[in-house]
This record gives C-alpha cells, sequence and structure tokens, in this order.
C-alpha cells in the first residue's frame, strides 16, 4: 500500500495494478448486491443478446477504482470524494484488466486531486474510463 502525501503528487504521477476477474468476485458480488439481473448469471441469456458470455457487474469492474484511490494513488491517505465512470466495452471472467491512474489535477491547499482512470483488458482494449475526485487526508 502507498503512504503518498499531497506534497509527494504532482500531475501526471502514475500508478496501475492488474487484477484477474474469477467467479468466486462474481458470486460475492451477486451476495452483496443481490443483483440477478441473467446478464451476469445466464450464458445463454447473454449470448443470445450479443455477448461472447455472461457479463461481469459493471460496477464490480468499476470497484477497482476504489483499490486504485485506498492502494495506490495516493493510497492508505486517500478519501474518496466523487468517481465517474463509462463503460467502453463488456468484461468477461477471465479477463485479466489493468486498472492504470494519472493524476491530471492537483490542489495543495485543498489537498485534493483528480485522477484520470483507464481500465484495459487482457487485449489492450479500453473497457472502462473515468475520473476519481479524492482528498489527501495526510497529517
Amino acid at each position: 500500500m502507498n503512504d503518498y502525501t499531497i506534497s509527494d503528487i504532482s500531475i501526471g504521477m502514475k500508478e496501475s495494478f492488474f487484477v484477474s476477474i474469477t467467479d468466486s468476485m462474481m458470486h460475492k458480488f451477486l451476495d452483496i448486491t443481490s443483483d440477478e439481473n441473467p446478464l451476469h448469471l445466464n450464458e445463454d441469456f447473454a449470448r443470445q443478446r450479443g455477448f461472447n458470455n455472461k457479463v461481469v457487474y459493471g460496477m464490480l469492474t468499476a470497484s477497482m477504482i476504489s483499490t486504485l484511490g485506498g492502494c495506490y494513488l495516493p493510497g492508505r491517505n486517500c478519501l474518496i470524494q466523487g468517481i465517474e465512470i463509462k463503460f467502453v466495452k463488456p468484461v468477461y471472467v477471465g479477463d485479466v484488466l489493468e486498472v492504470i491512474g494519472e493524476v491530471s489535477k492537483v490542489d495543495y491547499d485543498l489537498r485534493y486531486l483528480e485522477i484520470k482512470v483507464t481500465i484495459k483488458n487482457q487485449n489492450d482494449q479500453k473497457v472502462l474510463r473515468g475520473l476519481l475526485r479524492t482528498g489527501v487526508i495526510d497529517a
């Protein structure tokens, strides 16, 4: 876990990590949310609607933004204030995602960051783009 303070951070700074999407993650997300939409649970249903397989919950993919802020950029001093997301392509179980954050704005007086977020799959295809707004609560 990173421990960046506001003074450590500058525009253009980047952090990233990889995550493999598993069936177990899908089951846990279902348990937490009770989202029983068949697009996420039924392969035939998903294929009939033009997808390659069951589609991973978009918010499961988006939840990796919390990990990006809370563990990587800025890390333990993160206090998420807002997130904007756009789903670009579907994610499937077995995909390996790279979650990338790049600082696009810093306000040192307000201890505030904006981080451009990109999530790509193993084929280097963008599956999500977004913006993370966070405070930096270092002492």
